[in-house]
């Protein structure tokens, strides 16, 4: 008898055995799961360039490259002003020496800065009349695919959050950013304004208000005249 309560015993011990074994094999390991439920759902973040081609003209711009050109600026101004490169054609004689110096003459006058433009030279090949590009770098973000698989919201074995948990706030997060290279690094700070830091320093020290004089025009005050 006893010998039958030990063939048994091994047996359940087996069992048990076997069942967490399954268990700990079908749990994903730590290092690859999210920290949160949230962080299931990555946003892609892909490298884009935004080019235009300008043909070569010695007298300048043409009204309609003029247009594509301030296009391009207002959409640079969107994705982050990253550096504009204008690449012009080697072998490309005075048109696309005459037509680089326009380029780059316009974008001053549409605000972008010196500190922003990069100009180099590229093979054209055999092309004749080969274009001068104009372009910069931006960054395009895509969000998860979400409901394309439901499980209940009462029945969780494992007390983990619903598989659909923070798709659509990362999707909306991803369609809403203005510039997706924000993903990847943030932005450097605005420089701070010495001159007014100076000024509230100074008047701190001598035990003086710091804040600005407030603004008699922006006060709202409700009107007595109520008609009878």
């Amino acid at each position: 008898m006893s010998s039958n309560r030990l063939i048994i015993r091994s047996l359940l011990v087996l069992c048990l055995a076997g069942s967490a074994a399954a268990c700990a094999g079908d749990r994903e390991p730590a290092a690859t799961r999210a920290l949160t439920a949230t962080e299931q759902f990555p946003i892609r973040v892909t490298p884009h360039q935004d080019q235009i081609m300008l043909a070569p003209h010695g007298g300048g711009l043409s009204p309609a490259q003029s247009a594509a050109l301030s296009d391009m600026v207002d959409r640079w101004h969107d994705q982050g002003e990253a550096v504009i490169r204008i690449q012009s054609p080697k072998r490309g004689g005075e048109e696309a020496y005459r037509s680089v110096a326009a380029i780059q003459d316009a974008l001053y006058a549409l605000g972008v800065t010196p500190d922003k433009l990069d100009v180099v030279d590229y093979d054209p090949g055999a092309r004749p009349n080969a274009p001068v590009i104009v372009g910069f770098l931006h960054y395009e973000a895509k969000g998860p695919e979400c409901g394309r698989e439901w499980t209940g919201f009462s029945h969780s074995m494992n007390n983990e959050a619903n598989s659909n948990f923070g798709c659509a706030v990362t999707a909306n997060v991803a369609a809403q950013v203005d510039n997706a290279g924000d993903f990847l690094a943030p932005r450097q700070s605005t420089p701070g304004d010495a001159a007014r830091r100076t000024t509230v320093l100074t008047k701190y020290r001598a035990g003086e208000i710091t804040s600005t004089t407030q603004d008699q025009q922006a006060k709202g005050t409700v009107s007595t005249s109520v008609g009878q």
